[in-house]
């Protein structure tokens, strides 16, 4: 199946099942496994909407656009691997317009979170009323 190995993210006080997009997205998949388990803090975004990011800073994966998008659904995670804004992971809970202050982007979509999606706005609220939250993706 392409969109094998299965993880688990932890958002806060939230567990979502997810799946990496390999199919899709093999070379960002291949980044991120690399980085697993991944530890940070999600806050939320500026520009974008319904969204919680993790600022990346200079931090470059080295990837050409695959699987990219503007928009990703509630439920994706993309990452901006850099180039006109920093580098950058997004998870949408709601409508995104992924954007800086720079302008539009796209990010490649990677991760699909595939249980609990009923949770997003709730994670989403809770990062943008109490501030930063943890984020741990592991293999499931």
């Amino acid at each position: 199946m392409n969109n094998l190995p299965l993880l688990k993210i932890t958002a806060g006080a939230f567990t979502f099942d997810a799946r990496l997009e390999t199919g899709l997205a093999p070379q960002t998949c291949a980044a991120i496994l690399k980085l697993l388990p991944y530890r940070q803090k999600v806050i939320h975004v500026r520009w974008s909407g319904e969204g919680v990011w993790i600022p990346l800073g200079d931090q470059h994966f080295d990837l050409k656009y695959e699987n990219h998008t503007s928009y990703p659904a509630p439920g994706q995670m993309i990452l901006y691997p850099g180039g006109i804004s920093e580098c950058e992971i997004l998870l949408a809970y709601g409508s995104v317009h992924f954007s800086s202050k720079l302008g539009q982007l796209a990010g490649n979509h990677f991760i699909t979170l595939t249980s609990n999606l009923e949770q997003l706005p709730a994670l989403g609220k809770s990062v943008l009323w109490n501030g930063a939250q943890d984020l741990l993706i592991e293999l499931a």
